[in-house]
């Protein structure tokens, strides 16, 4: 088993505290949209801002070439934070099986079989919750 910290696109990245706002499957394929926390060695990382516990860039986290995407549990609950903002909650793990990836959080428990690394892509400049770019 391998923790999400040890892949490549992911090591500079806290998915514990990151905002999962959407998540979008086609046969082959799993993305979550986030609003994702940097550590302070990704190299866009900023200091938060005085409202913000973390440095916060909008991305999309995602695994292809997948032969098969297996839900355990699924959950449509959102949450709402001090600002009205929606979000699916978080992802509390990402792990490396043998022959598939296990990803868990609010939002549900899936499996999704792939030999592909996850991919982790800014969608813009490092941004804060409110779409603001920084300096």
């Amino acid at each position: 088993m391998t923790n999400y910290t040890d892949i490549p696109d992911l090591a500079d990245v806290y998915l514990e505290d990151s905002f999962v706002l959407a998540i979008d499957e086609t046969p082959t394929s799993l993305t979550f949209r986030l609003e994702a926390v940097l550590t302070s060695s990704h190299p866009r990382y900023h200091q938060p801002r005085p409202d913000e516990a973390h440095c916060y860039a909008d991305a999309v986290l995602t695994i292809t070439d997948a032969t098969k995407v297996e839900w355990v549990t699924r959950s449509s609950r959102t949450y709402r934070d001090a600002t009205g903002e929606e979000d699916l909650g978080n992802i509390d793990s990402l792990q490396r099986h043998d022959n598939h990836y296990e990803i868990a959080g609010d939002w549900g428990h899936v499996r999704i079989y792939s030999s592909a690394a996850p991919r982790f892509t800014l969608t813009s400049e490092a941004t804060n919750p409110h779409g603001n770019t920084t300096a």
